[in-house]
């Protein structure tokens, strides 16, 4: 483990720990633990006005968190940036080696976020100092998430990483046999992930023992997302998939025109999610039988995001729609300046979402 592990040595910044930091705002890649993209408050239904624009000087693909006043950005100059959700103003930034296309979780004031110079860091958002690192042996694009005192990611080194949210020692990590890029989904004692060799994992989340695996026999980007019953993936196989989360066994897929390198997002018994074949498809969770679809101009990579009835969602054609989750039609759309992979956020009546030339937008 020691090998693997970094522990900052700053007085200042270990002094203060998890539980003291921050106002005990929790928010991540896919709004929770589960991946499931829908957030309790509301987005706006109809567009009234562009709140801010901030420019970061490089690409992003990382998609925007929301704290409590401030808005956090990963960016492929290495940097992660804190943006006053105001304001639309740098509060401060933080460098790490490489590009930062793993999107952070905010936790009791600690921001976890992974780095292409392969480590995951643990960021302290009073001190803006590392909390502390944990080094892999590939770059860090997966986006972790953080339950109880865990955090839980994946590396393009092959593995799925259990470590210690307050002081970053490893607890267990799993030789998922294929580089990971999708971000692991937590639900009841397991957790799920897929890897590029085309397989569904679920293992343990205390042991990292697996469970079983689902051989989706293509390329897996997508995060999955789970309920009570059933964990959904797209794969490169241009295939949604729905897993019995009890046996591992196929409930039913569908299949689009394009790769699913989308996450997708579960609102009640729907299952919506993008295609690179440009459009939005919503599924029935338990059959699959295709309730709607709406066509952007372009592919659709961004993962949606679902608030009060409204799905926000990117395309490559430089749009943010918003649609009825119930019936697929468009309430408005947003033109930004450039193509958008990442996912849209939602908080306090705002969304935000970045384009890929690194513009961060609030639009209320």
């Amino acid at each position: 483990m020691s090998n693997r592990h970094t522990l900052i040595a700053a007085v200042a910044i270990l002094s203060v720990s998890l539980s003291s930091c921050g106002t005990g705002t929790t928010s991540m890649f896919r709004i929770d633990p589960t991946r499931s993209g829908v957030v309790s408050g509301s987005g706006p239904k109809t567009l009234d006005t562009l709140k801010w624009k901030y420019t970061t000087p490089d690409k992003v693909y990382s998609s925007p968190v929301a704290g409590d006043d401030e808005i956090y950005q990963g960016c492929n100059d290495g940097y992660l940036y804190a943006i006053n959700a105001d304001s639309g103003m740098l509060n401060w930034k933080f460098r790490t080696d490489g590009n930062i296309e793993s999107t952070p979780a905010l936790v009791d004031g600690i921001l976890y976020v992974g780095s292409w110079d392969k480590n995951l860091y643990a960021i302290n958002t009073e001190t803006h100092g590392t909390q502390w690192k944990f080094k892999t042996e590939g770059p860090v694009s997966s986006s972790p998430v953080v339950i109880g005192d865990v955090v839980y990611f994946g590396s393009e080194d092959g593995h799925v990483y259990a470590v210690d949210a307050e002081n970053g020692y490893e607890l267990w990590s799993f030789d998922a046999e294929g580089g990971v890029y999708s971000s692991p989904a937590v639900y009841g004692n397991h957790v799920f992930f897929g890897t590029m060799t085309g397989y569904l994992f679920a293992v343990d989340k205390k042991s990292g023992q697996e469970y079983w695996r689902f051989n989706a026999h293509q390329k897996i980007h997508s995060s999955p997302a789970v309920d009570g019953d059933k964990v959904y993936v797209g794969t490169d196989a241009k295939m949604v998939h729905a897993i019995n989360i009890k046996t591992g066994q196929e409930m039913w897929h569908k299949k689009t025109a394009g790769q699913v390198l989308s996450s997708p997002a579960i609102d009640d018994d729907r299952i919506i999610v993008g295609s690179k074949d440009g459009y939005v498809y919503s599924f029935d969770a338990g059959n699959g039988a295709r309730q709607w679809e709406f066509r952007t101009e372009g592919p659709v990579f961004s993962a949606p995001v679902v608030a009060s009835g409204t799905v926000y969602i990117g395309s490559t054609d430089t749009h943010l729609y918003a649609l009825n989750s119930s019936r697929g039609d468009l309430r408005w759309k947003y033109r930004s300046d450039n193509k958008i992979y990442s996912s849209p956020t939602v908080k306090d009546g705002a969304v935000y979402f970045s384009s890929v030339n690194g513009s961060l937008y609030a639009i209320q």
